[in-house]
């Protein structure tokens, strides 16, 4: 196992005291082994987190090009090796896979987990990646035809709706089993259209990237509005973002941090901490880091996915954690 999960494992759970439910989110593509992602995802077990989740990217533009493993296959390892915490997968890209395929690692995994499966899909946004594996990258307008008919598929296929499915891209006429036991579906994007209306017809919970109260919040009215337009109630779909955090147990700690970060990006803090408050990325010391994770909740935000890129290092991990939960 690795060091950096047993190094936190004689901590003490931390008790939540805020009303926002915090997961932590993941970029493997970016680099890190199946052992560091089950230290990660064990750390956050044991923390008290409610969901683990880890990107679908095959590649990542850096020289030396750094591993970059399959969000299936490791997800399906840590349903063996994980007891409580959910697991997500944000999100799969439709460009990677026939709906049948997600569909059924999906029921696999929700089968492996004992229901603590949540599966995300997204049109797939980086054209390099599909270019670098011989991918086809069709157009916007046809990846967003794709993922809503993938989404109805994928519906059928897990037995939320009745009969065949028959679309211009996919079709399925056959009774899918295994179903699955407590299968969630995320839509994942930043669009401020189709992806919330696509969220409000079919999915559980709606995942944008984070941003300031005032961009969340017309999504959110499109999600809701989407929803009760197609016989849904409006407050039944989660509605999640993701992003980093950067903070410290006190004003010291955080501005020590600040200058790291500045400085390994080449750019001066005050003007990085202004960039990153400008964009509603939840930065400063504790307090402040508290009062954007209140504005977001003011808006309908009540899961946030805390964005971690170093899976050799968990080391800050605790201390931010501790500030968004008081």
């Amino acid at each position: 196992m690795a060091s950096c999960y047993r190094r936190h494992l004689s901590q003490p759970m931390l008790a939540t005291i805020a009303s926002m439910d915090f997961a932590l989110m993941t970029e493997p593509q970016m680099g890190g082994t199946y052992d560091q992602l089950l230290a990660a995802a064990r750390w956050a077990e044991h923390v008290g987190l409610v969901s683990f989740a880890r990107s679908d990217h095959y590649y990542f533009d850096r020289e030396p090009h750094p591993d970059a493993t399959d969000a299936f296959a490791t997800l399906g390892g840590l349903a063996r090796e994980t007891t409580r915490i959910r697991l997500a997968v944000l999100v799969s890209p439709i460009t990677f896979r026939h709906p049948a395929v997600i569909a059924k690692n999906a029921v696999t995994i929700d089968q492996m987990s004992g229901g603590r499966f949540d599966l995300g899909i997204g049109t797939g946004w980086m054209e390099l990646e599909h270019q670098a594996f011989g991918l086809p990258f069709p157009p916007w307008r046809e990846r967003f035809d794709r993922l809503e008919e993938a989404l109805r598929y994928v519906e059928h296929a897990i037995g939320r709706a009745k009969g065949p499915m028959a679309g211009d891209y996919y079709s399925l006429d056959a009774e899918v089993h295994p179903r699955p036991t407590d299968l969630r579906l995320i839509v994942g994007g930043s669009g401020p259209h189709k992806t919330p209306a696509l969220a409000g017809t079919h999915a559980d919970e709606y995942n944008p990237f984070v941003g300031r109260p005032d961009e969340i919040a017309p999504k959110v009215e499109r999600l809701r509005s989407a929803a009760q337009d197609a016989g849904r109630d409006p407050n039944s779909i989660a509605v999640s973002v993701m992003g980093p955090v950067l903070t410290g147990r006190d004003e010291r700690s955080y501005r020590d941090r600040l200058v790291k970060m500045a400085a390994a990006r080449d750019r001066d803090p005050d003007e990085f901490e202004q960039r990153w408050a400008d964009h509603g990325i939840p930065i400063g010391p504790p307090s402040r880091v508290r009062d954007t994770i209140a504005a977001l909740e003011s808006v309908g935000v009540s899961k946030y996915y805390l964005q971690h890129f170093d899976l050799t290092d968990l080391s800050n991990l605790d201390e931010a954690v501790e500030a968004l939960t008081g």
